[in-house]
């Protein structure tokens, strides 16, 4: 009775820290403008089952997504082992779903299969993190020491969390061979180590004790270092991906009002809407988070930090300025420095360097304090970046809120694109010439072909 009262202290601690967190984050997220997404429904399921659950886009690189595959599907089979363990936890029972029988015996023999094999997928990741160290998961200014250090942590969590369970099996399986009866279930890897163990029935009973809290335990806690870590992406790429834009992606949303200006212009019996009294102007582009949408929020929250976006990007390629991922991650930094700061472990990048911040601007916002324009016109808005999401994230959108903010609000576009809206609104065209001189090309050619004949 008192390992039960134990177990629901600690349980509803865990699951009340990770709630209040969550809170938070969607409190973050609430930042952002309201976007109406809705509609649709059939393409956002078949979406969310091809690129959310079945990892449609990860299999362009066939070796990560293979193991990527291994741990993803490892996480949602040894889930049923974990709900045995609350209920057992919560009753006093043992192995509470023994009564499914062969059925309980072939959930036992894959989950134990799928332990072992995400524990070898998650040393080659260590490896591939730390001593071939693949480039686009450790270069590029974002990705400090945090980063880095984050993403080791997930991966020995996981092996921590794998071997605690085969501990637990193991102690299990040994004190029922001890006992003369028959464990029910099927462990084909725990059955390997049994012999490992003594035959001290106290201490067999200490290391399944063990074996269990630390399992438990450790999912709980590492339930909670999630909202601190890029892993959250198993919680909100499901969403993400449901809300994804739909529209082809080279077409660029409009602005509303200057839409409505635009038609007024055309049409003189045109009526502009009134706006709403008490509602303030909406800016032209994006300054800061809330000028951003709600669903350019839940990216930030979603991004992997895989790197595979960045690695795309022709403009970072060539040696500019620009990072998709970069801007992704600057966003939920400025998010959480505007908002409330939920990561309990993860620290706030920009209050961190808050000084180096402010020798080059004195600006508080996610333009200029944190994104530059420099990378914002590196862009060439090939979408590339949005092809190569794993969890279609949308990096292109910002960065076009962005650029529109600079273009209409601040005047600052580069002295080319300036030249070109002049063109335009003197000529009708980008180029520098009067609009009665746009066929001398055809005079020219007609008389050239003339003089031939």
């Amino acid at each position: 009775m008192l390992d039960n009262l134990i177990f629901l202290i600690v349980a509803a601690l865990g699951i009340g820290l990770f709630v209040w967190q969550i809170r938070k984050i969607i409190k973050n997220i609430n930042l952002g403008r309201e976007k109406k997404i809705s509609g649709n429904t059939p393409e956002r399921i078949n979406k969310l089952l091809l690129v959310a659950f079945g990892q449609q886009k990860m299999f362009k690189r066939p070796l990560p997504a293979f193991l990527h595959a291994i741990v993803y599907v490892g996480f949602l089979v040894i889930n049923i082992e974990v709900l045995e363990i609350l209920i057992d936890g919560i009753f006093g029972t043992h192995r509470a779903l023994s009564f499914l029988g062969p059925v309980y015996s072939v959930l036992m023999a894959v989950n134990e299969i799928l332990a072992f094999l995400v524990i070898l997928a998650c040393v080659i990741f260590l490896v591939r993190r730390n001593v071939t160290k693949v480039p686009r998961l450790t270069r590029g200014p974002e990705m400090r020491a945090w980063s880095k250090l984050d993403a080791n942590v997930i991966l020995i969590t996981e092996i921590v969390l794998m071997v605690a369970l085969f501990v637990f099996n193991t102690a299990d399986l040994k004190i029922s061979q001890q006992a003369g009866e028959e464990l029910a279930g099927s462990f084909p890897v725990s059955n390997i180590f049994v012999g490992v163990l003594g035959n001290n029935v106290g201490t067999l009973e200490l290391i399944r004790s063990v074996g269990w809290w630390f399992h438990i335990v450790g999912i709980l806690a590492f339930l909670n270092y999630l909202p601190s870590s890029k892993h959250f992406h198993i919680i909100t790429s499901f969403p993400n991906v449901y809300y994804s834009k739909l529209e082809p992606k080279g077409q660029f949303s409009t602005n509303e009002s200057i839409t409505h200006e635009i038609k007024a212009m055309l049409d003189p019996a045109y009526q502009v809407p009134p706006v709403s009294e008490g509602t303030e102007p909406q800016k032209f582009g994006a300054k800061d988070v809330d000028d951003l949408t709600w669903k350019q929020l839940l990216d930030a929250y979603t991004c992997t930090e895989c790197g595979r976006c960045t690695d795309m990007c022709p403009a970072n390629i060539t040696g500019k300025l620009l990072s998709p991922r970069k801007i992704v991650m600057d966003t939920r930094d400025r998010m959480e420095e505007k908002g409330e700061h939920p990561a309990i472990f993860r620290p706030n990048h920009y209050q961190k360097m808050g000084e180096e911040r402010v020798k080059t601007t004195a600006e508080n916002t996610l333009l200029r304090g944190y994104v530059t324009p420099e990378e914002l016109w590196a862009c060439t808005t090939c979408n590339a970046c949005v092809e190569a999401c794993p969890v279609n994230i949308d990096q292109l959108s910002s960065i076009m809120d962005m650029r529109r903010f600079l273009v209409l609000e601040e005047s600052a576009a580069p002295a080319a694109l300036n030249a070109m809206f002049t063109n335009i609104e003197n000529n009708g065209a980008p180029w520098a010439f009067s609009p009665s001189d746009r066929l001398n090309w055809a005079d020219n050619l007609f008389m050239a072909e003339k003089a031939v004949s």
